[in-house]
């Protein structure tokens, strides 16, 4: 698991996550979408304004094509 500050910029190690139950839904489905093949590598789960979302990405260290250089350092180095 790879934890990313999108906004500083840095890698954490602990995420605490407050939902609502539609929220909660809308995550579980997504994360069965993903692990389904249903979707490509990640989905967005968004709070009913749009004002805050989670990115879920699913990865396999022997192909991080689809991934951006920042992705992909974190990943292979954890930073």
């Amino acid at each position: 698991m790879r934890i990313l500050d999108e906004k500083r910029d840095h890698a954490t190690e602990r995420v605490t996550l407050f939902l609502t139950r539609s929220e909660a839904a809308e995550m579980r489905d997504m994360l069965e979408a993903l692990l389904n093949g249903e979707v490509d590598q990640h989905v967005h789960v968004s709070d009913v304004a749009f004002e805050r979302e989670v990115t879920i990405a699913i990865y396999d260290e022997s192909d991080l094509s689809f991934f951006d250089e920042r992705a992909k350092k974190l990943i292979q180095t954890g930073q």
